[in-house]
């Protein structure tokens, strides 16, 4: 998702009244015809819907929010490729953890899933027990390599919609 995107979603979510269009394009750092263009994109990818003479988050959209919220560095999920070995790759976020799942070696996928690292973190970290009960679903289907990869990304973007505005 884009950066502009985000903070449309951010605002949208804290705003406490209506707002005109320029307001609402000052706030999130855009002119109005780019405001106008941002929206239109996130009503039409489900993030937001239409209300009345506005615009309003939906729960895809809130979705989207909780996978850009920071948790602290100290319980981040750090990849290995096996016991006592560090890839050095920490995710701080939903979006972190996705973005790093596309780029490290799938053998520290398998190594993470099988162990339940993945499932132990989403439970208790990001406090999201039906996504780490998705990827239960998936250590029970005994997947590997690539197909893992684009399987776990399939099972986060399903619910958080971060792929499909990268």
């Amino acid at each position: 998702m884009k950066e502009e995107q985000i903070k449309i979603l951010k605002t949208m979510n804290e705003a406490t009244n209506r707002m005109d269009l320029n307001m609402f394009a000052q706030m999130v750092n855009l002119n109005p015809n780019q405001a106008i263009t941002e929206v239109q994109e996130l009503a039409r990818e489900g993030f937001l819907r239409k209300v009345g003479g506005g615009f309003g988050l939906t729960e895809k959209g809130k979705n989207a929010l909780k996978a850009y919220v920071p948790v602290s560095a100290d319980v981040g999920f750090n990849f290995y490729v096996g016991v006592d070995k560090p890839l050095g790759f920490s995710a701080q976020s939903l979006d972190e953890f996705y973005r790093l799942i596309k780029q490290v070696c799938s053998d520290a996928l398998e190594f993470h899933l099988y162990r339940g690292d993945f499932e132990n973190w989403l439970r208790e970290v990001c406090r999201d027990a039906d996504l780490a009960e998705a990827f239960g679903t998936l250590k029970a289907e005994g997947l590997k390599g690539e197909d893992l990869r684009k399987a776990l990304l399939k099972v986060i973007d399903a619910k958080y919609g971060i792929g499909e505005l990268q």
